[in-house]
């Protein structure tokens, strides 16, 4: 019963104060062996696969038709690879492949576990804006971002992108989340609805983000990065998908 409660059972609302997503390119290859069956990573020439840490300001998160007055306020901090996934009906979907959601409230947290496979755990997160500086930092997760929003718009020197046109397709959010059952060998497909995202680039002065590392990719180099603000956004119920391989 717990782990059908993980299968994303019902539509949710929130909104968007912002969500800051800086890409990160590695070896397809990398990223390709650590994927679950029946998804591969979405990929530049062939060549680079991409995975997006997000820092997200979340308020008003609840189930669809519950008020606004319910929903949760919270900092997320997402890590995600970029992925395709060959449904039943035969469409190729673009989407992301959470790794870990670091949240900085508890019963986000709790109740994340419960209805999704997130990986949701608890982390301190602090976001200060000054003029069109954002400061991002974590003690416990040992983040450091700054990033300028009115600063130089060319592409990150290790960027295997040519333009911001090329680089715009990796930025997010794409349409789709996966997630994996591996005890049932299913796929869980939940569709993302949002409305004027347009996502504007930014110049990342200075980042650390450990957990890169931690997990293999220390050789990850910065693709991209956007900004969007003041986005609504929903999520339909999860529709669940047998794995067609084992």
């Amino acid at each position: 019963m717990m782990n059908n409660l993980r299968d994303h059972p019902f539509a949710v609302h929130a909104w968007f104060d912002y969500s800051c997503t800086l890409t990160f390119a590695l070896p397809k290859d990398e990223i390709g062996c650590r994927l679950p069956a029946n998804l591969q990573p979405d990929t530049f020439q062939d060549t680079w696969g991409f995975l997006a840490v997000a820092i997200v300001k979340t308020r008003q998160l609840r189930p669809a038709g519950f008020p606004a007055c319910l929903g949760h306020n919270f900092v997320l901090i997402g890590y995600r690879y970029f992925v395709r996934y060959s449904s039943h009906s035969g469409r190729n979907l673009r989407g992301l492949y959470i790794i870990r959601s670091e949240t900085d409230q508890r019963k986000m947290a709790f109740l994340g576990n419960i209805f999704t496979r997130y990986r949701y755990v608890t982390t301190d997160v602090s976001v200060k804006k000054a003029a069109e500086i954002f400061h991002i930092t974590s003690a416990q997760s040992g983040i450091k971002i700054t990033a300028d929003l009115a600063g130089d718009r060319a592409l990150p020197a290790s960027s295997p992108f040519s333009n911001w046109q090329e680089a715009r397709k990796f930025s997010g959010p794409l349409p789709f989340t996966f997630s994996h059952d591996a005890e049932k060998k299913r796929m869980v497909v939940v569709e993302g609805v949002r409305a004027d995202w347009k996502p504007r680039p930014i110049h990342v002065v200075d980042y650390a983000i450990p957990y890169l590392s931690e997990i293999g990719h220390a050789n990850a180099v910065l693709a991209n990065a956007f900004i969007v603000e003041n986005i609504p956004y929903h999520w339909k119920k999860g529709v669940i998908e047998p794995c067609l391989m084992p």
